[in-house]
């Protein structure tokens, strides 16, 4: 799959805090960058759309796995009940 770059402008002291911080976490801000955009990625694009660029891109999307259906307990029988008060 053929890759693009993005170019952003963001306040270098603030970068080299995240970078220092996210080393810490052995992570880099490309990869957290990369992990939001795919979740952006997902969240906008169609599900259609992104299944015509998977298979255009030779990926494998896995299949859809129906939702079990919710099973209903038996109908408890119906019994009546009836009580007799006698008079006294």
């Amino acid at each position: 799959m053929k890759k693009t770059t993005f170019n952003i402008s963001f306040d270098e002291d603030k970068a080299s805090a995240l970078v220092l911080y996210l080393s810490q976490k052995g992570t880099s801000a490309e990869a957290e960058l990369e992990k939001a955009l795919d979740t952006l990625y997902s969240k906008t694009v169609p599900a259609g759309v992104r299944d015509f660029i998977d298979m255009k891109s030779g990926i494998a999307s896995p299949p859809a796995v129906p939702k079990p259906k919710k099973s209903r307990p038996p109908k408890a029988e119906h019994t009546e009940i009836s009580e007799v008060i006698a008079d006294e």
